[in-house]
């Protein structure tokens, strides 16, 4: 890519950077998230990549169309779909699949509802949780040993002791204890019969480095982490988006604000951010300004919810 005389990605930048220290720091954590897509590829029988159409995944998804150019992503993608979604980002994860000519599989939350899997939390609360269930209906189903995911540990203290490859038992269960060293940068893609791997290439990286490297890549995401008007309401010291999910109580009143999500997930747990960020290089300022993580300042489920995020791994929670 052609570099610019006064930035290193050829978009015009701030006066002041807010790059990290070394040309190339970018390079280096592609290439390593790449060595795991392949090896995991090599090593497992049938792996799947989780794509929501997140800006995570998104960049998971860009970095698996790299790894295996100018080949086809060699395996599925998957999407556990709790119901409430943000019309933006379902219109973005069809129009990319379509565009990449990839294997996109659903697995619904509504459909493990209805058949018993899982029970219903109730009409406009957080599905987050039950996705567990789904996606080992999904695992087992499909026979997948490996699930690809964009989790990183920047985003919750839990997170931060997974390793790269995380073995889950038959359950989907994640065991500290059973955890595998990586030392060098060697990974283990063996299982035990009805185990599975949890992969975590975007480990190491950050929020910042996510955003420096939809830049670098002039990625398109949905239009919902940009700033754009939007009727929410406050609840729970959050900014909630009304919808047929979230309606507004007798004591609450929306407003149409300028806003922008920071994560996406379920809609009735997942509060915007006023913001008048409308380009990358605005919004990748305004994260450099931000002293709150993007899910504790915007997901209910974790903010709120009686178990911790570790718990929740225990339990299968991806």
């Amino acid at each position: 890519m052609a570099q610019s005389s006064t930035t290193r990605f050829g978009y015009p930048g701030p006066a002041l950077s807010l790059e990290p220290a070394g040309p190339d720091y970018l390079d280096v954590i592609e290439s390593h998230a790449v060595f795991v897509l392949r090896e995991v590829a090599a090593e497992c029988q049938r792996p799947v990549l989780l794509f929501s159409g997140g800006k995570d995944s998104a960049v998971m998804l860009r970095l698996a169309e790299k790894a295996f150019w100018p080949g086809r992503i060699p395996f599925p993608l998957l999407h556990v779909d709790t119901g409430h979604n943000f019309a933006e980002t379902l219109e973005f994860r069809d129009r990319r699949v379509a565009e990449l000519g990839a294997e996109l599989k659903v697995g619904s939350v509504q459909e493990s509802i209805e058949s018993g899997l899982a029970a219903d939390p109730g009409e406009g609360e957080s599905r987050n949780r039950i996705q567990s269930v789904t996606l080992m209906h999904a695992i087992t189903t499909y026979g997948f040993d490996a699930c690809i995911g964009g989790a990183r540990r920047d985003e919750d203290k839990a997170r931060a002791k997974e390793r790269i490859v995380s073995v889950r038992d038959r359950q989907g269960r994640w065991q500290p204890d059973r955890q595998r060293l990586e030392l060098w940068n060697l990974y283990h893609g063996g299982v035990g019969a009805g185990e599975h791997l949890r992969v975590f290439p975007l480990s190491d990286w950050t929020e910042m480095d996510v955003w420096r490297y939809i830049r670098r890549e002039r990625m398109a995401l949905p239009s919902i982490y940009y700033a754009h008007r939007r009727e929410v309401v406050e609840r729970y010291g959050m900014l909630l988006a009304v919808s047929k999910w979230v309606i507004p109580s007798s004591t609450e009143v929306s407003e149409r604000l300028s806003v922008r999500y920071r994560t996406v997930g379920d809609a009735t747990s997942t509060g915007a951010v006023r913001s008048r960020a409308g380009t990358v290089d605005e919004v990748i300022a305004e994260i450099a300004e931000s002293r709150v993580s993007e899910r504790g300042a915007t997901r209910g489920d974790d903010r709120f919810s009686e178990t911790s995020m570790e718990d929740r791994k225990r339990e299968g929670y991806f």
